[in-house]
């Protein structure tokens, strides 16, 4: 039986998959954009660590200041992609067992990468024990109604499974709350305000595309390509709602 952790291993096998789904993103109403916003929330000092940290794009968007990055990923070739930032070290690592000693960093980040993980919580719990007293929590998470317009599509054109892997357990914004109070104090939670207004058809096609689940097959591509243009026909873009939160905690 393939478990949740596995589907989204498959996803970052290469980069590319990655680099599509943030294309999307690309399209943001919010003239700051997301990591301008996390930028001045981040407050980086000391011994930083960024667990599932993708193909480092943060890095090229904000300032790491004097810390000292550490930057892990579960994937080789995301590994490959980090070894690319400036002065970081890099460790391929899973989330749930980090292999660093308790009290090694005064900030752990997880940026848009605890709903890939089987546990959350022991996660949490991992990143707690190598935060220092008084470190920080800073991490990125999806509410109930993100990209809800994307989700409608798979089942509109015969696709149900698109999305399968993507999200792997029940933690969102909305939940958050109570599961970091559970390993930190001083959780707070704050909204994104953004949504998405994709011109044209094809990064939507891309994002799908980028699925584990397979992609779309001649007949679903000209499906969704229909669905999608009509959309885009008649208000101009194809909408798409973000519902994305950070949440930060102490130590």
């Amino acid at each position: 039986m393939t478990t949740p952790a596995a589907h989204a291993a498959a996803q970052y096998v290469g980069s590319d998959r990655l680099k599509a789904r943030m294309a999307l993103h690309e399209f943001s109403t919010n003239p700051q954009g997301w990591f301008g916003w996390l930028g001045e929330r981040l407050e980086p000092r000391g011994d930083v660590l960024e667990v599932g940290a993708g193909t480092g794009k943060l890095w090229g968007e904000v300032s790491a200041g004097g810390a000292r990055l550490t930057l892990t990923d579960a994937s080789d070739a995301m590994c490959e992609e980090l070894r690319r930032v400036p002065g970081a070290v890099v460790r391929r690592a899973d989330a749930e067992r980090l292999p660093f000693a308790d009290a090694s960093f005064d900030l752990v980040i997880a940026n848009h990468m605890l709903y890939h993980l089987d546990d959350p919580s022991v996660a949490l719990a991992e990143f707690a024990r190598v935060l220092r007293p008084g470190g920080r929590l800073v991490a990125a998470l999806n509410g109930r109604e993100h990209l809800a317009e994307l989700l409608d599509l798979g089942p509109a054109v015969g696709r149900p499974d698109l999305l399968r892997g993507m999200v792997l357990n029940d933690l969102v914004t909305e939940t958050a709350e109570a599961l970091v109070a559970e390993h930190f104090t001083d959780v707070a939670v704050e909204d994104f305000p953004d949504d998405l207004r994709v011109p044209t058809a094809e990064p939507v096609l891309a994002y799908l595309d980028s699925l584990t689940s397979g992609p779309l097959d001649p007949a679903q591509q000209a499906a969704t390509r229909e669905q999608v243009q009509a959309k885009i026909d008649a208000d101009g873009y194809f909408f798409v709602r973000k519902s994305v939160g950070l949440v930060t905690a102490s130590r």
